[in-house]
Order: structure tokens, then sequence, then C-alpha cells
């Protein structure tokens, strides 16, 4: 009797060992369009959950090729599939997923403001609602302060970005109190889509001295455009992050977006498997920021860089 109560025990525990190790996980990821910073936050993302879980956890990549209404697709077909979690890459894929779904945990990553982005008042460090993240938010004051370290002598400067992003008219609104304290004159200049940032760009270095661009997916998927209006108007820009700087900046105050995703997967890990309340985690910003500048627009348009920036690599 004590031999078969031994045995029904043994089977008892491989049975439950067997469903624990056969448990897997569906995610769904919507990335608003294809760029070096958007990518790189959701392989970091990807590589996180990997390397805790393996193949205990698959993942549904899809890209909205910068189309809003796209990402509500994308959603609402995560959302049919049920998904265990949603990753939403920048602020109209974290707006679409939480017009899709009150239930399934959302994280945001590559988002500036999540009060902002989910018109939530009063908001503390979590959301209260099923959504939680990482926001891409590097200090806008220290921004402002690096263009003023650059360009002490401008007075004018245009803020170029896309009316159609709240988080980009959140950082310009910002990052204009801090200009106009250090003395600047501010001007903003909207595109509404990629089709006018050419002529848009070409009126902001028309009236400016210097231009900053904000964390803008919009322009950082038109940075050649941009480039071409700005190299030969010889009017320097200093960029929210490393991608749009890379492609037509003088100088940035950016943040790892791999290490961004790679945070944003720690917390789904943590949601995924030890069941924590997204509602209450609290948004986590970017571990470190660094100075850096693109060695070959500086040379062009003779911008000086100090020492203590750092050289992005070709």
């Amino acid at each position: 009797m004590k031999k078969m109560l031994a045995i029904l025990v043994a089977v008892t525990l491989c049975l439950g060992m067997a469903a624990i190790a056969e448990e897997t996980y569906s995610v769904g990821v919507c990335q608003l369009v294809q760029h070096p910073a958007l990518d790189a936050a959701t392989q970091g993302f990807q590589d996180a959950l990997t390397e805790k879980l393996g193949e205990a956890v698959s993942f549904d990549v899809q890209n909205a090729s910068g189309d809003s209404n796209t990402c509500s697709t994308i959603v609402n077909g995560f959302v049919s599939d049920n998904v265990d979690l949603i990753m939403a890459n920048a602020t109209p894929a974290l707006q679409a997923a939480v017009a899709a779904t009150g239930d399934i945990p959302i994280l945001g990553t590559s988002v500036t403001d999540y009060a902002t982005a989910l018109d939530i008042e009063d908001m503390g460090e979590a959301t209260g609602i099923n959504v939680s993240g990482t926001s891409d938010l590097a200090t806008l004051e220290d921004q402002a302060a690096m263009l003023n370290e650059l360009f002490p002598d401008a007075v004018k400067v245009g803020i170029l970005y896309c009316s159609a992003e709240p988080n980009s008219q959140f950082q310009a609104d910002a990052i204009r109190v801090y200009l106009e304290a250090l003395g600047y004159t501010c001007s903003d200049y909207t595109f509404a889509d990629s089709n006018d940032v050419a002529s848009v760009a070409q009126s902001a270095c028309d009236g400016s001295d210097v231009l900053y661009i904000p964390t803008d997916n919009t322009a950082a998927s038109c940075t050649e455009a941009i480039r071409n209006v700005v190299e030969p108007a010889g009017t320097p820009v200093i960029a929210g992050e490393e991608g749009i700087c890379k492609g037509c900046g003088v100088a940035t105050l950016t943040i790892s977006y791999y290490d961004l995703g790679y945070a944003t997967g720690e917390m789904a890990y943590e949601v995924l498997v030890n069941g924590a309340d997204v509602s209450v985690m609290p948004i986590q910003k970017a571990p470190k920021l660094v100075k850096e500048y693109n060695a070959e627009l500086c040379e062009l348009l003779g911008v000086e860089i100090p020492e203590d920036y750092v050289a992005i690599a070709e």
C-alpha cells in the first residue's frame, strides 16, 4: 500500500512538473513604424523574454507602417487571438491597444509621457489601468542645456515635429519653457505627416538659427528628407534621440532604445510568470543618458563639440 501511494505521489509530481514545463505564453507586439530606435526596442524586448523563457514564449510581431488605423487592426487581432500580453511600441500603438482591451495586460515602450498619451489627469507613477511600460523621455531641461552649450549665440530656435503625435507636442511645450528661460525665441514648425516634412523643414530653416526635433516617430522615419533641407541651409539640428541625430542632427542627449525594450521585457516576465499587477507597476525610465554627436554633419556645418560627447557609430 505504501509503495502504491509513493508511486501515485511520484506520478502526480511528474504530471505537475510537466504542466509547469509545458506552460507557454503568447505575446503580441505592435510597432508603429520601422526605424532604428523602435526596431532596437522591439529586439531588446524579445531578447529579455527569450533569455528568461526560451521556447515557452512566442511572439507575433507586426508593424503598422506608420498608420494609426493599422495599429488598431493589429491589436484587435491580438485581442481576438487572446494573447497573454500586448507590447505596444510607440504612442499610437499604445493608444490603439488601450482602445482595444481593458483586460489583457499592455506594456508600452518608446512612449514619452503616459499621462499625455492616455489622457490621464494627475497620474502618479502607475496608470491605474491595464497599462505600464517604459518611457523614452530624456530630461528636456538637459537637452535645452545641451543646445545652449553648443549654440550659445543663437537667437531663434525652431521646434520641428509631427502635429499628429501627442508626445511630440508634450516635448515641444516642455522644452520651450527651458529654452525661453535661457533667452531663446522659440517657434513651432509642425508637419501633419511625411508628405509635408520637407516643406515645413525648409520654413523652419528659413526662420531659425538652430532646430530642435523631439523623439518623434514621423521625423525619425524621414531623416533623409530633413537632412536634404538642413544641410544645404546650414542649419544645425539638436535631436531628441540617436536615430534622428544620426540621420540629420549634430548632437543628442539620448538613451539606448535596446536597453529600454529590454527593461520592458523584464517587466513582461514579472507580469506573465510572477503575476505582477500591471496597473500598479510604475512607469520605468531609461537607465542612463549619453551625449552623442554626428561627426560628419558637425564637420560639414562647422560645429565644435566638447570632449565629453561620444561620436555616433557609423
